[in-house]
């Protein structure tokens, strides 16, 4: 048995942090919408009874500690269904490491891929509590569409689907250590909050324009990523109505009202950033691909 799933990257329309919970974790509130630039995950049964992964790039582990390879092992943990042997292959295109959920990503579209061949009963909540165990981004992952995620990111409220048709997303040549990008918030002496409440109204009554002006990162006002100002630069001088980090960062979106303006930023923005895709707005985290 094999299926292959189009497992969606996220973006964050708004990312505040509002404390540090018991546990030690940050105590986050996020609007997040998952888009239509995805990795291609396959997962095929076969009579090992091993978990076996391989990916078109060769920087990515391939051992137990991708999150594909930890997303299968807790199913099986989970379900107490006995794992006949997984082959798991990741057809990469989500920049890593670019605060776009790219290992979440995958590891949902494993989850999902094996809902499917193994136990088609499993509901939206067990999905969550499955994939909370591997990572705080992959309950929405898997899930997917508009919502707002709080608490770890593993508390998730459904919110009506945003339909943003024309997303560009660049990706500069640097990485962000989240650990030091939650250390900086730490260790910071202000932090501006962002209007939680007016964005999650916006977004309920369908008020684009309401959205677009909340849009927010928190992360901006102390992760240094050079390039921000320069690609934010080049968005709104082709009309875009929002521009924002993602995540930790370091990759910046930008939403636009038409098709024509997208894809002429983004060329303009390939130039200096050739990691830059033009994209939208999707109603699932995870599609299956081969239906």
């Amino acid at each position: 048995m094999k299926i292959t799933v189009k497992a969606n990257a996220k973006i964050n329309l708004l990312l505040d942090i509002l404390g540090t919970l018991p546990n030690g974790y940050h105590d986050l509130y996020m609007l997040m919408q998952s888009v239509s630039l995805h990795d291609t995950v396959t997962v095929e049964t076969d009579n090992s009874k091993k978990i076996t992964l391989t990916c078109n790039i060769k920087d990515i582990p391939l051992d137990d500690s991708n999150t594909a390879v930890k997303a299968a092992n807790a199913f099986f943990t989970y379900t107490e269904k006995e794992n006949p042997g997984v082959k798991i292959h990741l057809e990469k295109t989500i920049p890593h490491a670019a605060g776009l959920a790219g290992g979440s990503a995958d590891a949902a579209g494993v989850l999902v891929a094996l809902k499917r061949l193994f136990m088609p009963e499993l509901t939206d909540r067990q999905l969550i509590e499955i994939g909370s165990t591997v990572g705080s981004d992959v309950p929405f992952c898997a899930l997917g569409g508009t919502m707002v995620a709080q608490g770890t990111g593993t508390i998730l409220t459904y919110l009506p689907n945003l339909s943003l048709e024309n997303i560009v997303i660049v990706k500069p040549d640097r990485s962000v250590s989240t650990g030091k990008a939650y250390s900086a918030f730490d260790s910071a002496e202000k932090v501006r909050h962002l209007d939680k409440t007016g964005i999650y109204n916006a977004v309920i009554e369908k008020d684009y324009d309401g959205i677009y002006s909340r849009c927010d990162n928190v992360f901006e006002q102390f992760i240094f990523v050079p390039e921000r100002v320069p690609i934010k630069a080049i968005m709104r001088k082709n009309g875009a109505r929002c521009c924002c980090m993602s995540g930790s960062g370091p990759s910046i979106f930008g939403i636009f009202e038409s098709a024509e303006d997208a894809e002429k930023a983004a060329e303009e923005l390939k130039v200096d950033y050739p990691v830059t895709f033009v994209c939208r707005s999707t109603e699932t985290g995870v599609e299956i691909a081969d239906e």
